[in-house]
């Protein structure tokens, strides 16, 4: 793979030994001129910004289904987050923000519609044929699917950027990229957009939660990190702060503890093992981006806690399990009625498989897109082919 030109040299004053560095990136599968003023982690992050699929992350479900109310969060807005506290992580570990921002933007853009219910759906109707995973799927948007330039698929991303997607491969000591391997750990930017994933997605449902009043505080307020938070606040913000304010000021705790704690653990571990360069943080003896063992089993505990009384509530999940069911028959609709899908997504089925082709062209629909096809079809009216999935 040829190698990139040197970026400006401003995008990487003051990065750390262990950081990625655009100068030294391992390249693209398929060589281009180096940017005049734009490092090759910043033109990752333009061209996924730029694509259709990071766009319609506009209208797809983070927890509510899209359309519900105006302020919920959407599968856009998480990911904005995530790349915000990613960028944090990043320049206060001094590691490169671009790359971190780059692989935060594209982290979701496999998802299917009406969220991690939708994945689970198409995971079963996937079944023999060779499943579905959302993180998977990304690496077929940015490698494969997305056609924006005349002398390749896909979007022709850095090895690092696409090397930071693999974060489910990167344990196998098997798993390569381009002759390179992945792990067993990540880059610090890989690393570090995992862990804002998760903090994130805790603060900003606990927010949505709390608006929509799914979340009983007597239930919340005992939980240990919640607890945790809401002292955080009082303390920052004093008692006569009325209540409602209080909570929105508890959730901003909320991201900050978690970040802070990471933060320190990471500081941590960099002292003690000393990496020298991202190889080295590739294949060190631990995790380096990661929460405390003293504050990881209260933010476990809390994820467990918003799974039973959010994500599964019942005003959640009957919405969720009505739209996904519309889903499954629009899906089965296609396998059934190739000719119903797009000229584009038709023409990939001789490669790829009709079953295949199915899955990348239900699960890069939005939520309202595929309900307007459900409707287009009759399905929400009993007309979708009643069969089983094999």
């Amino acid at each position: 793979m040829k190698d990139i030109p040197s970026a400006p040299a401003s995008t990487e004053a003051g990065l750390a030994p262990y950081a990625s560095r655009s100068s030294a990136s391992r390249g693209r599968a398929h060589p281009e001129p180096a940017h005049p003023y734009r490092c090759e982690f910043q033109r990752d992050r333009d061209r996924i910004i730029h694509s259709r699929p990071f766009r319609r992350l506009e209208y797809k479900t983070q927890v509510f289904i899209n359309g519900t109310a105006d302020h919920y969060r959407t599968r856009l807005t998480h990911t904005i987050e995530a790349a915000a506290v990613g960028r944090t992580l990043a320049r206060a570990l001094r590691v490169h923000e671009d790359l971190a921002e780059a692989i935060a933007l594209a982290h979701d853009i496999g998802h299917s519609p009406f969220g991690h219910c939708g994945e689970h759906a198409l995971d079963e109707l996937m079944d023999g044929h060779g499943g579905f995973d959302h993180n998977l799927q990304s690496l077929r948007w940015v490698e494969l699917l997305e056609p924006r330039y005349p002398g390749f698929d896909g979007l022709n991303l850095t090895w690092e950027t696409r090397a930071g997607l693999r974060k489910h491969l990167a344990h196998d000591p098997a798993q390569r990229l381009d002759g390179h391997p992945i792990g067993p750990f990540q880059s610090l930017e890989a690393q570090i957009v995992d862990v804002a994933d998760d903090i994130t997605y805790l603060a900003h449902d606990t927010d949505d939660g709390l608006d929509a009043d799914l979340l009983a505080l007597d239930a919340l307020d005992r939980q240990p990190l919640w607890q945790r938070a809401l002292d955080h606040a009082r303390r920052a913000y004093g008692r006569q702060v009325p209540p409602e304010r209080l909570r929105n000021m508890a959730v901003r705790a909320l991201l900050d503890i978690m970040v802070a704690d990471v933060l320190d653990t990471a500081r941590e571990r960099l002292e003690a093992i000393g990496p020298g360069s991202p190889e080295e943080v590739m294949t060190a003896p631990r995790r380096i981006a990661a929460l405390s063992p003293e504050l990881g089993p209260e933010v476990k505990a809390y994820k467990d806690f918003l799974f039973e009384h959010m994500y599964w509530h019942p005003r959640v999940a009957q919405a969720n399990e009505e739209a996904v069911r519309l889903m499954r028959e629009l899906f089965l609709y296609y396998v059934h009625h190739p000719e119903a899908m797009g000229a584009k997504a038709r023409a990939r089925i001789d490669a790829q498989g009709l079953w295949r082709t199915a899955c990348d062209y239900v699960s890069g629909m939005t939520d309202r897109y595929a309900l307007e096809e459900v409707h287009r079809f009759g399905l929400d009216r009993g007309g979708g082919p009643e069969r089983q999935a094999g």
